[in-house]
């Protein structure tokens, strides 16, 4: 049995949405983390739980507010139709704002946690070689917290890749502009093609086992060094 063109077209967005999610959530989450792992405001907790909601909503209930804030009669929907735009929802850049949404935590985290490792210490010394806050950090945090930028970079693309409740809700099922691999999986079990599912759903536990692997590896590494 092999993989047919739909399976294949799958695949392609399934890496294609993957990849420019995982892009867009290290440049918006960068800053996020940087902010709640320097702060002492009293609006870290709240900023805090607000990004780290998707871990406890169920995906139908953040694709559902989604699908009402990106519609023609939500806030975001009536931006995108005075811009010309159009509406998002059922569309490739609706499941691009969805899965931004829905694996910020998976690399706010991981960066947050890079970045309150390093302490202040480093900082002070760079500060007393006169290095501007840029200089910093570009210089002395980046680097540092680099462990920290793969692990969140490989989070946020395999939770954007095994994505089901809020692609579906979202972009729906049109094949080769919204129909990711999880949602091909789930048609070809809605349509009693085990064999078709089995190809599509092992490639997703092998998937899932290397990204799982190197992300132990890497920590394994980390602190033996």
């Amino acid at each position: 049995m092999h993989l047919d063109s739909s399976d294949l077209a799958a695949i392609w967005l399934t890496i294609q949405l993957a990849s420019l999610t995982t892009i867009l959530l290290l440049i918006i989450g960068t800053p996020i983390a940087w902010w709640l792992a320097r702060t002492r405001s009293r609006l870290k907790g709240p900023i805090g739980a607000v990004v780290a909601l998707p871990l406890v909503l169920p995906p139908t209930v953040l694709g559902f507010y989604l699908l009402v804030v990106m519609g023609p009669n939500g806030p975001v929907g009536q931006v995108t139709q005075s811009l010309g735009l159009g509406v998002l929802p059922f569309t490739f850049a609706g499941l691009v704002v969805g899965s931004v949404v829905y694996s910020l935590p998976f690399v706010v985290q991981p960066l947050q946690n890079a970045f309150e490792a390093i302490g202040t210490r480093p900082l002070e010394a760079a500060a007393t070689l006169r290095a501007s806050p840029r200089d910093c950090f570009f210089s002395v945090v980046l680097p540092l917290a680099r462990p920290g930028f793969i692990t969140a970079g490989i989070l946020g693309f395999a939770h954007t890749v095994g994505e089901f409740g809020v692609v579906l809700m979202i972009g729906g099922n049109i094949e080769g502009r919204t129909r990711v691999v999880s949602v091909q999986i789930y048609d070809h079990v809605e349509a009693l093609e085990y064999a078709q599912a089995h190809w599509l759903a092992g490639g997703m536990v092998v998937f899932s086992f290397v990204v799982l692997l190197l992300l132990y590896t890497r920590r394994r590494a980390v602190s033996v060094w």
